[in-house]
């Protein structure tokens, strides 16, 4: 029930911050439709909050967040005074059946996370975003941003083109919304930043169908029901599941403005200029605005294509080019007034696209099919069915449409152009990019995914302009028909979604949250994040930003590989060091920490020859197989050689000898079984120095008729080094 809880409270306490400023914000024609706004506009009015926070130097939300409810509740009574609190009214009976709805998806979104853990934490299907935004949340909600200690002024890691601190990268080259966000919420709901970071994105999610129902009914002009099955579909789609699944906060925000804005920039045109009228979407464009320059900043230079595809078509079609230039002056005044606030994202914009020029961001992501636009995919990763069902669907879906477009036509409805430039620019660049990545063999279809969610909720409406069809006899049981597939086949991969967050393979557990511990302790002056996988070490990272980090390798933006100056190692993976006279300490089973001066310190960490990590989900148990023989790199810092004994926790397919080679030289051999054991490799000297300990196995015995695989030679699921005192006894 606390799950629920959270997620309603954060859900309320959006739209208290929202309501005011869309009723203010809503044009006159349809100020009793404000609840359309509500949720972006608090969306806004928070991340602003935060923003002029910021600037002014405060010590994060923790100590303001509270007395800037003052705020929205100041907002809310004059937008009511001005307007009349029937206006507050109408517009919450309008919306009650949608709202419905929405906190129908939002329980279905909290549901598996409520089986999943017994605590609120966050969890992911792969991605590891969730760990960025949260450590931007902690930065906006306990630092001031002048604050140098720690992390946060680590310049020699955290810098990032212009920037040389952790404050100013999240204020002028990352999501700054999302983690303003979190730590606002963080701070009224007292919930840490990793206890909000997954609930917010449903949230964001579920607080998205009032948009989405608004850009079926007002800019394709669809009826109310329909409009309202179309926000329904769009909650339960896995186009939307999958940004859920990943914590792509950014990108749900996106898709929220640029709907906003395709909306505002239509309806502009469509009512042209006189007077008041000309400036009554100026809110609803800087409302947009805003959201995109705090979050997904680069998609400001596409995010109005499909707006400017239908007023530059009607444009050049009429020859109203006068009209053109007032439509994009009455555009962009909005922006300019956003972007002077905002000016810090405004000139980070250059520096955000040079480094997706560097870095091959994302993963590969499946291409789909029209019907997969329409969440007709077989799989939570996006796959598609197989063929010959594949190739059923994607006709269906395109001659439903097509046949929707010709009676259009034939009609003359203005709504067949409007579906049209709602479709076609955002699909002609997710094809771009899609073939950009297959050509150059690089993760440009995560890209192309990014732009297809961004404009999802026009190109869903628009997808579905088949229900055009709909009419007395054959063709009305055809778009039924057609509906009933297209939810079901959307309802299947919903439940499939489910059933993986129930068991999610990455998730914030108490043995990660106990790394928090490590602030508080005065002789840990700094660290060396030795934590193989991403997830883990992200959050690291963001649980201890108090205390200087360094990296062995690039960790996503802001956590650049430098040399390892930490006082303590903390490792994270497989690989522990028990040290002499408290120079180690274990924390759980899987992160132990290491003083880099101690006289017996050592390193050691995998070499060639692994796979990769692999676990069981909801639990803590992890192994690594090798590809057969394998190697550790063992570093001695000291002047000496040190004698270690090591504890292998391993086990094989069947009984093997296992040989310990050093630099070469055969050191020690134990035998293994497949029967998980921890085996005890008696003593050997490791020379002062950087070493390579070959672990090589005998030779597997042949196995008839078993299909050929990927190598396997032992599993690791654990090593600790036990490094000995001089004066102990030496072992035989």
């Amino acid at each position: 029930m606390y799950f629920y809880l959270v997620a309603f409270g954060l859900m309320a306490h959006v739209l208290f911050w929202g309501a005011g400023l869309a009723i203010w914000t809503m044009p006159p024609r349809w100020r009793k439709f404000w609840p359309v706004l509500a949720v972006p506009a608090g969306f806004t009015l928070q991340a602003l909050v935060v923003w002029v926070g910021s600037l002014a130097g405060l010590k994060g939300t923790n100590s303001y967040a509270w007395w800037s409810e003052a705020v929205p509740l100041a907002v809310l009574l004059g937008a009511l005074a001005r307007h009349g609190v029937g206006v507050g009214r109408a517009g919450v009976r309008k919306f009650w059946l949608l709202w419905g709805v929405t906190a129908v998806v939002l329980a279905a979104l909290v549901f598996p996370l409520a089986r999943a853990s017994k605590g609120l934490t966050t969890t992911s299907l792969g991605s590891c975003d969730a760990a960025d935004y949260a450590a931007g949340a902690r930065v906006l909600m306990e630092f001031a941003r002048s604050d140098r200690d720690g992390f946060i002024g680590l310049s020699e890691v955290v810098r990032v083109m212009s920037v040389d601190n952790f404050f100013d990268y999240w204020m002028r080259l990352n999501h700054f919304v999302p983690a303003a966000l979190i730590a606002l919420n963080g701070t009224i709901l007292d919930c840490a930043p990793y206890e909000l970071t997954g609930v917010m994105t449903m949230v964001l999610l579920a607080g998205s169908l009032p948009v989405v129902f608004w850009m079926a009914r007002a800019v394709l002009g669809y009826r109310g029901h329909v409009s309202f099955a179309i926000a329904a579909l769009y909650g339960i789609s896995p186009i939307t599941w999958y940004a859920v699944a990943h914590v792509a906060m950014g990108q749900l925000l996106a898709a929220q403005a640029i709907a906003l804005l395709t909306w505002a920039g239509i309806a502009l045109w469509r009512g042209g200029f006189e007077g008041r009228r000309a400036l009554s979407f100026s809110g609803v464009l800087a409302v947009g605005y805003a959201l995109i320059l705090g979050s997904y900043n680069f998609i400001l230079l596409v995010c109005l294509v499909s707006a400017v595809a239908y007023a530059g078509g009607l444009a050049v079609w009429k020859g109203e080019w006068r009209r053109l230039g007032t439509w994009v002056g009455m555009m962009m005044i909005p922006l300019i007034l956003s972007g002077v606030i905002l000016w810090e994202r405004v000139a980070g914009l250059a520096e955000r696209l040079a480094l997706f020029q560097q870095f091959d961001f994302g993963w590969k992501i499946p291409l789909l099919s029209p019907a997969g636009w329409l969440g007709m995919v077989a799989t939570p990763e996006l796959s598609a069915w197989p063929l010959l069902p594949s190739v059923g669907l994607a006709l269906v879906t395109t001659g439903m449409w097509l046949a929707a477009l010709v009676r259009g036509v034939k009609l003359k409805r203005r709504s067949v152009y409007v579906a049209l430039c709602l479709m076609v620019p955002p699909l002609l660049g997710y094809a771009y990019l899609n073939a950009r990545g297959m050509y150059l063999g690089t993760n440009a279809s995560y890209d192309a995914y990014k732009i297809l969610a961004v404009f999802y909720p026009g190109i869903l409406a628009a997808m579905l302009y088949g229900v055009t069809l709909d009419a007395r006899g054959w063709r009305r049981g055809l778009v039924v028909g057609f509906a009933v597939v297209v939810v079901g086949l959307n309802l299947v991969v919903a439940n499939r979604f489910v059933r993986q967050l129930e068991s999610p393979p990455l998730m914030v557990g108490r043995e990660m949250l106990d790394l928090k511990k490590l602030e508080a302790r005065a002789e840990v002056t700094s660290l060396n994040l030795l934590v193989p996988d991403m997830w883990s070490r992200l959050w690291a990272n963001a649980l201890l930003l108090k205390k200087p980090q360094y990296f062995e390798t690039h960790t996503y933006e802001g956590r650049l590989n430098t040399p390892l100056r930490g006082a303590w190692d903390l490792n994270g993976g497989l690989i522990s060091l028990r040290l002499p006279d408290g120079g180690s300490e274990r924390f759980g089973p899987h992160f132990s920490i290491a003083n880099t001066a101690h006289p017996y310190f050592i390193r050691a960490r995998l070499g060639e020859g692994w796979h990769a990590m692999e676990q069981l989900s909801r639990s803590p148990v992890r192994w690594h197989w090798t590809q057969g023989d394998a190697t550790l790199r063992l570093d001695n810092p000291q002047d000496r050689p040190r004698r270690v004994v090591a504890h292998f926790n391993a086990r094989c397919e069947e009984p093997r000898e296992l040989q310990l080679w050093l630099n070469g030289q055969l050191k020690r051999s134990v035998q293994l079984t497949e029967k998980l054991n921890v085996v005890r490799v008696p003593e050997f000297a490791v020379p002062a120095g950087a070493s390579v300990l070959e672990l090589r196995l005998s030779p597997a015995r042949p196995r008839p008729g078993l299909a050929p695989g990927r190598p396997l030679g032992l599993a690791l699921y654990g090593l600790e080094i036990e490094v000995k005192r001089d004066t102990d006894a030496p072992e035989a």
